[in-house]
């Protein structure tokens, strides 16, 4: 089974045996490829349909909304927590940042950066909000309610007491390039972190 780029860099960050959460887990397409790799866990969805294909696919799911938190998991329950492309789609993202460190050991976020030269470009010559390939709807159908940027998100991992593990910030075809490297919150197009919160 292929995946898409930026779930294979999550796949490869995960080791083999651990105990995964997915948040807004989708189609439930990354835990059926770990599931293969002896990795198990939940996934939790709000959409009935892609909670559907979920059970269809035989991947353990739970119909939850992450704007009520966690409160059904314990404290350091799994091995890694994972909310792919969907912090900027909740209410509270600083309040489910702190739910995911309190329930994962350790966790992985991804989310479009809002900080890529092109966004700056459309705000500041076009006077208008951007769309890219990472953002695609316009200001009044956007799903994204909270966009920041990579130094947005670093910020409030140190408000939070959080730890940066391990990061890669990608161009849109996930690669890392000279500008990604050099200039991430000015060349990145999306952003993985494996964070952990403080001991």
């Amino acid at each position: 089974m292929s995946l898409r780029v930026d779930l294979q860099i999550i796949s490869d960050w995960i080791p083999d045996g651990a105990r995964v959460l997915d948040l807004g887990c989708d189609n439930g397409t990354l835990l059926k490829h770990l599931q293969q790799r002896g990795i198990t866990g939940y996934g939790l969805e709000i959409d009935n349909g892609k909670f559907a294909d979920c059970i269809a696919s035989g991947i353990n799911v739970i119909q939850a909304d992450l704007d009520q938190g966690l409160p059904q998991f314990s404290d350091q329950s799994f091995d890694f927590v994972i909310l792919s492309q969907t912090l900027q789609a909740v209410n509270h993202p600083d309040f489910l940042l702190e739910e995911i460190v309190r329930v994962g050991k350790q966790a992985i976020i991804t989310f479009p950066n809002f900080g890529h030269w092109q966004c700056r470009w459309q705000l500041t010559f076009g006077g208008h909000m951007p769309l890219s390939r990472n953002l695609p709807n316009a200001w009044f159908n956007t799903p994204n309610i909270h966009l920041c940027t990579t130094q947005d998100f670093e910020r409030l991992c140190v408000n939070k007491n959080i730890n940066v593990l391990n990061q890669s910030i990608v161009n849109h075809a996930h690669k890392n390039t000279l500008g990604t490297k050099l200039l991430p919150n000015l060349f990145g197009e999306i952003a993985l972190y494996q964070i952990q919160k403080q001991s």
